[in-house]
C-alpha cells in the first residue's frame, strides 16, 4: 500500500502546474512543491502554514543569496587560480551585483508566477533579484548543492558571466574616483541639493568640485544615484589619466 501511495503522490505532483513551471525554469524535477510554493508568494499574501510559519520568498532569499555566494566564489577558485584573495572577492561582487541578479530573475520570467495581493507597479526594484536568490536557495533544499550549482550555470554563469569583461568592469564610480584624487592630492568636493523643477518626484542635482571648478553635473531621484552619476560623468574625463586603479574597484 506505501508503493501504490507513493506513485499515485508523485502521479499528481506531476500534474501541479507547478511542477511543469518549476521544472521549465529550472530544468530540474522538483520533489517538496511546497519550497516552490513560497518562493512564488509575496510577503502581501499574508499566508502562513500549520505551524503559523509566514509563507513567503524571504527566509529562502536569505539562504538563496549565501548558495549563490558559494556557487560563484568555488567558480572563480576554479578558473581563475592566479587571482588573490581581494581580486577574488571582487570578481563575485561584480557577478552577485544586485543590478545582474534583477536581470537574471526578469530573464526567467519569474515574477510572472508571483501570487501577491498588490499590482506589479508596487513591488520593490529588487524584486527579480530577489526572486531568483529564492529560487537557488528552494532548489538547494530540493535536490542539493550539486544540482544547484547547475542550474546556476546553466541559467547565469555560463550565458551570461564573461570573466574578461567583467575584470574591467566598475562597480561605483565614485570610489574610483576618490581613490584617484586622493592618491592624486587633488581637492574634490560633492554637493547635492534638491532640484524638483517642474517634476512632482523629488530630484536631486549633484556637481562634483575639483580644485574649485565645476567637472561635471547630474540629476536622480535619489542623492546616491546623483553623485554615482555625475562620478560616472566626470570618470569620462579622466580616463585616460586613471591607469591601474581602476582594477581595484
Amino acid at each position: 500500500m506505501g508503493f501504490k501511495r507513493f506513485l499515485r503522490t508523485n502521479s499528481s505532483k506531476k500534474h501541479d502546474p507547478l511542477f511543469s513551471i518549476v521544472k521549465s525554469i529550472t530544468g530540474i524535477y522538483p520533489k517538496d512543491l511546497s519550497l516552490y510554493t513560497r518562493v512564488f508568494t509575496h510577503t502581501s499574501m499574508e499566508e502562513t502554514d500549520a505551524e503559523g510559519k509566514k509563507i513567503n520568498y524571504e527566509r529562502l532569499e536569505f539562504l538563496g543569496d549565501a548558495v549563490l555566494n558559494t556557487i560563484v566564489a568555488a567558480h572563480l577558485f576554479k578558473e581563475l587560480p592566479q587571482n588573490n584573495e581581494g581580486s577574488l572577492t571582487l570578481m563575485r561582487s561584480k557577478i552577485v551585483r544586485r543590478d545582474f541578479l534583477n536581470q537574471i530573475g526578469e530573464r526567467l520570467g519569474l515574477i510572472q508566477h508571483l501570487s501577491s495581493n498588490v499590482p506589479q507597479k508596487n513591488y520593490g526594484p529588487d524584486v527579480h533579484g530577489n526572486l531568483f536568490e529564492a529560487l537557488v536557495g528552494a532548489v538547494y533544499l530540493d535536490c542539493g548543492f550539486d544540482a544547484c550549482a547547475t542550474f546556476v550555470h546553466t541559467c547565469m554563469i555560463s550565458p551570461h558571466v564573461d570573466l574578461i569583461k567583467l575584470h574591467n568592469k566598475v562597480l561605483s564610480y565614485k570610489s574610483l574616483l576618490v581613490d584617484w584624487f586622493q592618491k592624486n592630492r587633488l581637492h574634490y568636493k560633492y554637493e547635492v541639493v534638491s532640484d524638483n523643477g517642474a517634476e512632482k518626484t523629488t530630484h536631486y542635482k549633484a556637481k562634483l568640485w575639483l580644485d574649485k571648478k565645476v567637472v561635471a553635473t547630474a540629476r536622480a531621484t535619489n542623492k546616491k544615484k546623483a553623485i554615482e552619476k555625475v562620478s560616472k560623468r566626470a570618470y569620462f574625463q579622466f580616463q585616460h589619466q586613471i591607469k591601474f586603479i581602476q582594477n581595484k574597484h
